[in-house]
């Protein structure tokens, strides 16, 4: 017996369930902020959003609409949702091969939220060097699949092609929605923020501007809190366990980010929950790479889902480019995986990027405002006017 009277054992359990009941509710607040982050972003962009989508035919401006829609709401889901529903128009205001490079900067484009989720561990350099290294590990492969299939998409068609194969014996058969409960209970934790921007605010950007406001503060509370339980949690069995399970075998790392990711439906929420593990160096950039892997195809459940209710003369056009985005998942994943030499690639790019922020935190501010707003701005903006 303890000088207090009570049980060692019954000690240890009592603070292991003290110390799971805190991280869990920290999670859902965190991730609460993640999510009414993406809201916020929703109403600060929709307007402009819907006028993005105007038809281009060349696919680097496409790929580039792709990209700066899904930075602007913070979620690849809507995007290549929103890009379904206009390819299976009747009128068909997107061709499919305009929307085959916007599906691939989507991708890039949702690789922003958890870069932006891991600012908020600037202020400690090691800390902050491995939540940037975690974060931005997604950022590298998505752009290096697009470097390697684009090129090859535009010139054999190849994604397109497979799709359209696929859509023909798949079809869409109307009226599959799935809820997820998990978003459902996200959505609760917001609630109050999305409450006072609406009581506050008749604007939806002022509205958006409250939201991501309050959600930031939400994500920089419960990281920094995160971190500090996480830090004493796992330096014992735990830490080990969550080692074992993501270091063990890969396939198992993809598995999970895919369960995951089709439990929320949302990558962001998948991805940015490994920033706060690798800030608190629970876990390495080259254990999280395969999660992130798993998010990515994951992510495609939404847009399938999406594609299978649409209906009339172009339906199955809409089932093919929710096709194009689980084959240009899955043929990047392929390629950049199973030999390690070519999955440490993005690994290490990762880290030395992650190490030239931590010395100089202004360029992972810079890195995120160029690379995912400046850029394909500037590129939607001349394909606009021009």
């Amino acid at each position: 017996m303890s000088a207090s009277g009570q049980d060692p054992a019954s000690a240890g359990a009592l603070h292991t369930l003290r110390t799971a009941i805190t991280v869990s509710l920290l999670l859902l607040i965190f991730l609460g902020g993640v999510g009414g982050m993406g809201d916020g972003f929703k109403l600060l962009g929709r307007d402009i959003l819907e006028g993005f989508f105007a038809v281009t035919s060349n696919p680097l401006m496409a790929l580039m609409v792709g990209l700066l829609a899904t930075t602007l709401v913070q979620s690849s889901s809507v995007t290549t949702s929103m890009v379904v529903g206009l390819v299976a128009a009747p009128d068909n205001p997107l061709p499919l091969a305009n929307a085959v490079p916007m599906i691939m900067g989507a991708n890039i484009g949702t690789t922003v939220t958890n870069t932006l989720v891991s600012l908020a561990h600037i202020g400690r350099k090691d800390e902050f060097k491995r939540a940037f290294g975690v974060a931005t590990c997604h950022d590298f492969f998505n752009f290096l699949a697009v470097a390697v299939l684009l090129p090859i998409e535009i010139a054999t068609g190849f994604l397109q092609h497979t799709a359209e194969h696929i859509a023909a014996a798949v079809g869409p058969s109307g009226g599959v929605t799935y809820s997820s409960p998990l978003k459902g209970l996200l959505s609760l934790v917001i609630a109050p923020a999305h409450a006072l921007a609406e009581s506050l605010f008749a604007s939806p950007v002022a509205q958006g501007s409250v939201l991501i406001l309050a959600s930031a503060l939400m994500i920089f509370y419960a990281l920094a809190m995160l971190v500090r339980t996480l830090r004493g949690a796992m330096s014992g069995k735990a830490h080990s366990l969550i080692q074992a399970a993501l270091g063990k075998h890969g396939l198992i790392s993809i598995g999970i980010g895919m369960l995951i990711t089709m439990a929320v439906q949302s990558s962001s929420i998948t991805t940015s929950l490994l920033v706060p593990l690798g800030g608190a160096g629970v876990i390495t950039v080259e254990q999280a790479f395969p999660v992130t892997l798993g998010a990515n195809l994951g992510t495609t459940i939404t847009a399938m889902l999406a594609s299978l209710a649409t209906s009339g003369a172009n339906a199955q056009a809409g089932v093919t480019i929710a096709v194009v985005h689980v084959l240009f998942n899955l043929a990047g994943t392929l390629i950049f995986y199973p030999i390690r030499a070519i999955r440490l690639i993005p690994v290490r790019a990762a880290e030395r990027l992650a190490g030239v922020a931590a010395e100089s935190r202004k360029w992972a501010i810079v890195y995120v405002i160029v690379l995912f707003y400046v850029i394909p701005g500037i590129f939607a903006l001349l394909d606009h006017y021009l």
